[in-house]
């Protein structure tokens, strides 16, 4: 109550003083001041109930009247937006850079800059794409791929831009709405996230990537085991397109969580399949499997369960053993995900600890190059795609991850500001401003649905153009065609790199052939087992070796 009293004071100190105004003009004989008093309450009055009626500013919904000063103030020092905004952090330059990127092609906006770059091109970080005398046309920006190998009897045709997983509960229905509904405008795809599928996934209509966690949200049985036949119930599903085991996040990989019971609602309940009010679990490890063979069966029994619609892991790395355990499971046992979504330490738009943001996790780049040349190694790479995430955000983020061997880009960040996220970073506190992260009723009606899921559609689609440009520009014809030879980097003063020398690829069936081309092939492989993700030797026993 105190703070809908607070977000209302402007307005509730507006409808006193037109009151208070004329009375007070009349005991004093028509005194002007308090006419001229009561005249602008009147006009604030009238400016707070087009707050609350209007659709298009989320901000101003939940704040009316005051909310216009995060307007005035949006280009001053983030200390002067904090102090009206509930603790909103400083900012990096990123993010005020993508959001704005972000708002401007959510909202049809000229998306043009003059007077050249803004970035300091000597920068030794300083990345581009080399372009070419002889640009290609494209006609479709639609860019698509079909993920779905060998044992895939049902494929599905992915754009290379959908929404990553984020979960009913850490969203707002509100927000899970405007998500779904801009997935099914723009044709591309939206992740529940490990939370479950709500109705609020369910009700738009939009094609989903159901993501199952180490809590089988949506699958669980009475004792949080995974149950076949609530599975089934879900996968079969026509809306759902692709099933996505989750090992492990880039926001806190092998940490796991808990929902307190205060926060399980009904609604929540519902979709995640536990009891109202009770602590909701989420293990750091699976229970239906604990090995790299026992992991692939596990993507070989929901494929079979689910009608043969494709199933693959999401992971962040961690120690290259492990992921190469499960790559030589894939060859002991024969059996492969259809797809593998590689999550960059460096991404996660959900409230984790410091430590785990900051230094735990294997970033993006060193990521998604390890995983390609793996399965490069092992002859694998044209029966799995590969998904990436982790502060993904324009199109040359995406081309840069394309030519590192990704097929396709999940972004979280920037799909929630196009349906109004600012990063006051309150996510955890329920008391986000725009409605986005929030549970509380009374601040997530302030995002509509019908409002900002045009804008979902709007990013994606101005998006892909731009993306479409680059590779245009590049004398390319589609993402699948861009690799490490396209993209540059200044790594000192006088010294320009291209990506395949600082990421280098490995020959095709190498690793097959006992060819360890690369020192972490050489340090990691031989500790390895598909049997168990411990390592066959110690590290130190490999280096000394």
């Amino acid at each position: 109550m105190a703070l809908f009293l607070f977000r209302y004071l402007a307005l509730w100190f507006a409808l006193a003083f037109a009151g208070l105004g004329p009375y007070f003009a009349l005991q004093d004989d028509g005194a002007i001041f308090w006419w001229l008093v009561a005249v602008s309450a009147w006009g604030f009055c009238a400016l707070g109930i087009h707050d609350l009626a209007q659709t298009h500013h989320a901000i101003l919904r939940n704040y009316p009247i005051i909310g216009h000063l995060r307007y005035l103030f949006e280009d001053l020092r983030p200390a002067i937006r904090q102090y009206f905004f509930e603790n909103d952090t400083e900012e990096t330059p990123f993010s005020r850079a993508s959001r704005s990127l972000v708002y401007q092609r959510a909202k049809q906006e000229i998306d043009k800059r003059p007077f050249g770059t803004q970035l300091d091109v000597y920068d030794q970080q300083y990345e581009w794409i080399n372009h070419s005398l002889a640009p290609s046309k494209i006609a479709d920006t639609d860019f698509r791929l079909s993920v779905g190998g060998p044992a895939c009897t049902q494929p599905v045709s992915l754009s290379v831009l959908n929404i990553s997983a984020m979960s009913f509960g850490a969203l707002s229905a509100n927000a899970v709405l405007a998500l779904n509904e801009g997935a099914k405008l723009g044709h591309f795809a939206h992740d529940t996230g490990e939370g479950g599928i709500s109705s609020y996934h369910r009700q738009p209509g939009g094609d989903l990537i159901w993501n199952i966690g180490s809590g089988y949200f949506g699958c669980r049985d009475e004792q949080g085991h995974f149950s076949e036949t609530h599975f089934v119930a879900n996968a079969l599903l026509p809306q759902v397109k692709m099933i996505e085991i989750k090992l492990s996040q880039g926001a806190k990989p092998g940490h796991g969580g808990i929902l307190p019971g205060s926060k399980v609602t009904p609604e929540i309940a519902a979709a995640r399949g536990v009891n109202i009010g009770e602590d909701c679990n989420s293990p750091a490890a699976h229970s239906e499997f604990d090995s790299p063979v026992g992991l692939l069966h596990f993507v070989q029994r929901l494929r079979t369960l689910s009608g043969g619609k494709p199933v693959g892991f999401k992971l962040c790395i961690g120690h290259a053993w492990e992921w190469f355990a499960i790559a030589k499971a894939m060859v002991k046992t024969g059996i492969t995900p259809d797809f593998i979504v590689v999550d960059g330490s460096e991404g996660g738009t959900g409230a984790a600890p410091i430590e785990f943001v900051d230094h735990v996790g294997t970033p993006l780049r060193e990521a998604i190059r390890l995983v390609h040349n793996t399965l490069v190694g092992l002859d694998l790479r044209d029966r799995i795609k590969i998904g990436a995430s982790g502060k993904i955000v324009s199109a040359f983020d995406m081309a840069r991850t394309f030519a590192l061997g990704a097929d396709w880009c999940n972004s979280a960040r920037a799909f929630m500001f196009a349906i109004g996220c600012i990063q006051a970073q309150q996510c955890h506190t329920g008391r986000c401003p725009t409605g986005v992260a929030t549970q509380d009723p009374e601040r997530q009606r302030a995002l509509v649905p019908l409002d900002k899921a045009p804008r979902v559609a709007h990013f994606h689609q101005n998006t892909l153009h731009a993306l479409a440009e680059l590779l245009q520009a590049s004398g390319l014809q589609h993402p699948k065609e861009l690799t490490t030879t396209h993209i540059a980097r200044r790594t000192a003063d006088n010294h320009i790199s291209l990506l395949s020398s600082l990421y280098p690829g490995i020959t095709p069936g190498s690793l097959l052939a006992g060819d360890l081309q690369r020192p972490v092939f050489q340090i990691a492989w031989p500790m390895a087992s598909a049997d168990s993700f411990a390592p066959l030797t110690p590290l130190d026993a490999i280096i000394a070796h």
